[in-house]
């Protein structure tokens, strides 16, 4: 990691900071805007303090401390009535062009990964087709959303499907990283996302395209809008 040129850091950085405005945007709130910076600055200290680098720990630390806590508030945003109401303000289209952001981090995954510190299988030369979800993001954003009456349809098919690339490639992250678990690419393990700015890739950023989508989907198949 020592060797690894700053820019890519730096332009990591960059997608972490879009992601959380662009989000904020769609929804309007000072509670998720509040909560994710708070979250944010949490996972960096712990990311910069070398917290995650124990890969020896059950269950690994990356996943209990970083992962997991996004996942339980997801869950509870979902069930709550003040969640409810806050998940009714998000705008869906601009939560559709959110997806756009999949893009630079496809990049920065392939630039990882050309340094040795990602698994070649998290990446768009191998298992990883989540580059779909962020190429294909504008223009489903564009064709839902140019008239009056919503292609709800369309938004739907492609917020499922986009979901499912998304959760084959955290399963595929996860079994790929240097923990007890790990299942594949034993010799190219996803070193970076256990260092400081990476693990914010999945206990920010990954955590909240996921929210994005389980959103649009539960907007979608209300019979009322």
């Amino acid at each position: 990691m020592e060797n690894l040129p700053v820019f890519i850091s730096i332009f990591f950085g960059v997608i972490v900071v879009i992601t959380i405005t662009w989000f904020y945007i769609s929804s309007g709130s000072r509670t998720y805007l509040l909560l994710a910076m708070g979250w944010t600055i949490l996972q960096s200290i712990l990311g910069l303090s070398g917290f995650f680098r124990d890969t020896t720990a059950l269950p690994p630390r990356i996943l209990l401390f970083g992962v997991v806590p996004p996942l339980l508030l997801i869950a509870f945003t979902f069930l709550s009535k003040k969640g409810k109401a806050f998940i009714d303000t998000i705008n869906l289209k601009t939560l559709t062009y959110f997806h756009v952001i999949r893009v630079p981090v496809e990049i920065v995954l392939a630039l990882l990964f050309s340094h040795g510190v990602v698994s070649k299988y998290i990446t768009f030369e191998g298992t990883n087709f989540d580059l779909f979800s962020g190429v294909t993001a504008p223009i489903v954003a564009f064709l839902a959303f140019r008239t009056a009456n919503t292609n709800k349809g369309l938004l739907l098919g492609w917020n499922i499907l986009c979901l499912l690339l998304l959760l084959n490639v955290v399963v595929t992250a996860i079994l790929s990283m240097p923990t007890p678990f790990q299942k594949l690419d034993l010799d190219h393990p996803n070193i970076a996302l256990l260092y400081f700015p990476f693990n914010l890739l999945p206990t920010i950023v990954v955590p909240t395209v996921l929210f994005g989508h389980l959103v649009a989907i539960k907007r979608l198949t209300r019979v009322r809008e």
